[in-house]
């Protein structure tokens, strides 16, 4: 029910919301209903506009196929659909018709701007970092702020609150004091130390390479040499997604918060002074919620 919590942000940001499943109109009625859905759910019984969009789950008809049991198409069925319906012809004919989950970013137009699918069916972006990722404002939550002699930053995870498959993303915004820059990616072939966000392994938890902004290019005259630069303030973007394999969420079954831990590693310079390296200690906290099976199943 995130989404329905971020309507308020979205609707700021000049964004509409609406949602399309194969489910008949009296079902969405009905879930909307008990779930305080404002938003609109579009039915697609047939599945046509799924099928236009090319996203149509094909993998549930190879499982209802003379080929239902062949081990390749077993193994699909664990991937892209689940591994619970594997054992149940009617669960399989029951989902028929499903698309992969997933999220389009439309323009005024119509025209797909963006798209966000996640391969693994356990791995789903949040609404918050589809906001993220598609350039969205977000309001900070959690946020953990520090200053140093060069720089100020804000530190703040897109949701609060994750479970087992969960893309969510930590951003560290960081704004340089006046006269002050730190140096983007590039820099490092002159011997600078480039700004990163390096988040410590987990067991739990992967993590994507860092979205970087774009930099400018600043020309340091007594060296005579240009490097690309942060001046302005600028936001790093680490997506995390929460391990969703049924090993990890065993194991994480006792787990009620999980503490990610990291750096922001840097090293500023003025007109005339170069600064020593500098390595910042961040973490984020994030409670865990898991899923109720029992309940999913009874309903």
């Amino acid at each position: 029910m995130e989404l329905q919590g971020q309507l308020d942000d979205l609707k700021q940001s000049g964004v509409g919301i609406a949602a399309i499943s194969y489910d008949s109109t009296e079902v969405l009625a009905d879930f909307a209903d008990k779930h305080g859905i404002t938003y609109p759910l579009l039915s697609d019984e047939d599945s046509a506009v799924i099928t236009e969009f090319g996203i149509l789950n094909t993998v549930v008809a190879e499982g209802l196929g003379p080929n239902g049991d062949d081990p390749e198409v077993v193994a699909d069925i664990h991937k892209y659909v689940a591994a619970s319906v594997f054992d149940s012809r009617q669960l399989r004919q029951m989902i028929l018709g499903t698309p992969f989950p997933g999220t389009f970013v439309l323009d005024a137009n119509g025209r797909v701007t963006a798209r966000f699918f996640e391969e693994f069916y356990r791995e789903r972006s949040t609404t918050s970092n589809v906001m993220v990722r598609a350039g969205i404002g977000l309001t900070p939550v959690a946020a953990l702020e520090g200053t140093t002699a060069q720089l100020k930053f804000t530190a703040y995870p897109s949701n609060t609150t994750v479970t087992n498959g969960t893309r969510f993303s930590l951003l560290l915004e960081v704004v340089p004091n006046p006269e002050m820059h730190v140096y983007a990616p590039g820099a490092e072939a002159n011997g600078y130390r480039v700004v990163g966000f390096n988040m410590a392994p987990s067991d739990y938890v992967r993590f994507e390479p860092v979205v970087y902004p774009g930099s400018e290019l600043y020309y340091f005259a007594p060296l005579d040499e240009t490097v690309p630069v942060y001046q302005e303030p600028f936001k790093l973007i680490q997506e995390a997604i929460v391990a969703a394999s049924a090993e990890a969420e065993q194991t994480m079954a006792g787990l009620e918060v999980m503490t990610l831990s990291g750096t922001l590693d840097y090293q500023a310079c003025d007109d005339a002074i170069c600064y020593l390296p500098t390595s910042i200690p961040v973490s984020f906290t994030l409670e865990l919620e898991h899923l109720d099976y029992s309940r999913a199943n009874a309903n």
